[in-house]
């Protein structure tokens, strides 16, 4: 015996109520960092450098140019390294269109002389009808439609991402995560993305507009999320409720 897709449906709703339950009257905890891609590059052995002229000479050289140096270059190049990605969206976007449609027709026949047969099958017709007027016909449509969108995002956040690979064209993938627990409610941000090395300036910084692929996400879970968000059954009925 088959179960019943309500029953399904259900123990399905049951089964993530009880994980929830077991959150109640404590705060959200943090995400683990162990397992992600940034925790892997951190921990892991640096590449070997390849030593080339310009490296010899900048070792023989009185000036130091390393990373750490005060005229080194400070700037994320490698797998491991830290910058900061500083996220400014300030867009707006208004779409306005209006459409107007009118159609009208109408058709008349008759046939008032044709060497005397309308007025012979005028005989037998209904009293009234006349083949002088045949039939006659008029339609009429109209249709008019507008729709507007209007639609303004504002953020600005700054947050540091690591430089989990280094592809072999030198472009370097991010990836950064930052979590804020105020309360009972915590806030998530994610950025993923890759970035050209010549994108980064001299604060070892850059903006959102310069990651190709990015993946940005700011959100949050606790319990203003929680109230704020339909209850599972209404979810359910949602989705297969066809009106």
């Amino acid at each position: 015996m088959k179960p019943s897709p309500f029953l399904l449906l259900l123990a399905l709703g049951l089964g993530a109520g009880c994980g929830r339950l077991a959150e109640v009257g404590r705060a959200p905890a943090f995400d683990p960092l162990e397992g992600s891609f940034a925790h892997h590059a951190l921990y892991s052995a640096p590449l070997p450098a390849v030593r080339d002229r310009q490296r010899a000479a900048d070792e023989a050289s009185l000036w130091s140019t390393g990373q750490s140096s005060l005229l080194g270059n400070r700037r994320a190049a490698q797998r491991g390294d830290i910058l900061t990605v500083v996220i400014a969206i300030d867009e707006r976007a208004e779409i306005a269109n209006t459409s107007a449609r009118s159609r009208a027709g109408s058709d008349r026949m008759g046939i008032p002389q044709l060497f005397g047969l309308p007025q012979r099958a005028d005989r037998h017709l209904p009293d009234g009808a006349s083949m002088a007027e045949a039939f006659e016909t008029g339609s009429a449509s109209a249709y008019q439609g507008a729709g507007s969108v209007r639609r303004a995002e504002r953020l600005t956040l700054r947050i540091a991402a690591t430089v989990v690979e280094r592809l072999a064209n030198g472009v370097l993938r991010i990836e950064g995560s930052q979590q804020v627990r105020v309360n009972f409610e915590l806030r998530d941000l994610v950025v993923t993305g890759y970035v050209r090395p010549e994108d980064i300036s001299r604060q070892n910084e850059v903006t959102y507009d310069r990651i190709a692929g990015a993946r940005i996400a700011y959100g949050g879970r606790g319990q203003i999320t929680d109230v704020q968000q339909p209850r599972l059954g209404q979810q359910i009925a949602d989705i297969l409720l066809p009106f």
